[in-house]
């Protein structure tokens, strides 16, 4: 799961200004204001001021970038920078949809067995497993009607719409007494969160300022992990009480309220403003949170893209198989088809099962530990990614799980060894 967020943090990140400038310490007339704790800013200041003085006006803006510049470069980039903070409240919101997604993984991990006992498909793992994953298969729907949605919508009605089948699915899921009541409400949950997996990223890639986009697209994975460790660690309790999973699956539709009262407060995406017409809504979200200086310079790339919109109606899905695209489809395709197969959904979800069979006592703290584990994983990427770059990360997290993947086979079969050695002792005796 951490590659796929990786892969799209690396997908979404190429924004509309390929060459950023750091503006944070001259935004005077924004609502928030960034600003770095340098005590070299006063007098580079007074150069720019200088600079003005003796340029025309045309100049006076490239004075003001350069002296911000200079004094990044005069203490080496340190002190404290808040540039991102302007962003933040509305990154955050949007990644509480992915601890939605989190949630529903880590879910019906503990809490399986006792929702086959009551709802009479104990034993039929077939079952059990189609009701941990089928929201799986929704999202897969959810998915691909995100793109129209959001042409249509904006990303803020959307996000709010997207909460609808959220709350209702969870709760007809929670109230279930049939397993066709709780695939059903399953199956909801999963249509919203199809649409939050592809709507998260564009949102945070499309409202975050380009200097600390790699950091805050990495909230997408941190809220998914803390959700996973919310459900496992609220499923303990699980292990002593067969009803339990009720009162979780009503926990899972407080998030989606959360959310859409949230949006309400948020702002939209500045290119879909531009793309919509509302030229001075999309300018004030620019302004206050990428700064005044990058207006224009924003305005300018969304209207040209927006011009280009139609430029390519003539191209084909198969140009993605065809020079200079097949290389990029192949490495991205491939690298979403190897973390599938890593396993980490099976463990995610079925990680309290696993640990019983090879006799852990209490499964369901031990699969606390293992998102507990993941979440350590989204900690790293939000500090290196901006840092290290998309491909040291990638190349890193899949040796990793290389690793990973060898300890658990070498545990798997010293449990199988011991197993066959007590069953081979009793045979003897």
């Amino acid at each position: 799961m951490n590659s796929i967020h990786f892969v799209s943090a690396a997908i979404v990140s190429t924004h509309f200004n390929s060459n950023p400038i750091l503006v944070s310490f001259l935004r005077t007339k924004s609502k928030f204001k960034p600003y770095s704790l340098n005590h070299s800013f006063r007098s580079s200041k007074l150069r720019v001021s200088a600079l003005k003085d003796q340029l025309p006006e045309s100049k006076t803006r490239n004075a003001s970038n350069e002296g911000a510049k200079l004094s990044l470069d005069e203490n080496g980039g340190g002190g404290f920078d808040f540039g991102w903070l302007p962003a933040f409240p509305h990154v955050l919101v949007a990644s509480m949809s992915n601890f939605i997604f989190g949630y529903h993984i880590g879910v019906m991990n503990g809490p399986i067995v006792s929702i086959a006992r009551e709802l009479g498909f104990e034993g039929n793992s077939f079952i059990e497993g189609l009701v941990v994953s089928i929201f799986i298969a929704g999202a897969f729907i959810g998915s691909i009607s995100t793109g129209s949605l959001v042409d249509k919508l904006g990303c803020r009605l959307t996000f709010q719409i997207d909460t609808i089948p959220l709350i209702i699915g969870a709760i007809i899921s929670a109230k279930a007494h049939s397993l066709n009541e709780i695939l059903g409400g399953r199956f909801l949950v999963g249509l919203g969160i199809g649409v939050n997996t592809v709507l998260v990223p564009i949102y945070i890639s499309e409202v975050a300022p380009t200097k600390y986009r790699g950091a805050l697209g990495s909230l997408c994975q941190i809220g998914t992990c803390l959700g996973i460790i919310a459900s496992l660690f609220l499923g303990i309790p699980s292990e002593n009480d067969p009803h339990w999973w009720r009162t979780m699956l009503y926990i899972a539709s407080i998030p989606g309220f959360l959310v859409a009262l949230g949006m309400q407060f948020s702002v939209d995406s500045p290119r879909w403003l531009c793309k919509a017409g509302r030229i001075n809504d999309a300018k004030t979200v620019v302004r206050e949170l990428w700064g005044a200086s990058e207006v224009e310079s924003a305005i300018e790339e969304f209207q040209s893209v927006s011009k280009n919109d139609g430029s390519d109606l003539d191209s084909r899905w198969s140009e993605i198989l065809e020079e200079p695209h097949s290389r990029v489809s192949f490495i991205g395709g491939t690298l979403f088809v190897l973390q599938q197969f890593a396993g980490i959904n099976g463990v995610l979800y079925f990680s309290s099962l696993t640990f019983q069979d090879v006799g852990v006592q209490s499964s369901a703290l031990a699969s606390l530990f293992v998102g507990l584990t993941n979440f350590a994983g989204a900690l790293c990427a939000l500090y290196l990614i901006d840092r290290e770059g998309r491909q040291k990360l990638l190349i890193g997290s899949y040796l990793g799980m290389v690793w990973g993947e060898n300890m658990e086979r070498d545990g798997l079969m010293e449990s199988i060894s011991e197993a066959n050695k007590v069953l081979w002792g009793r045979k003897r005796g």
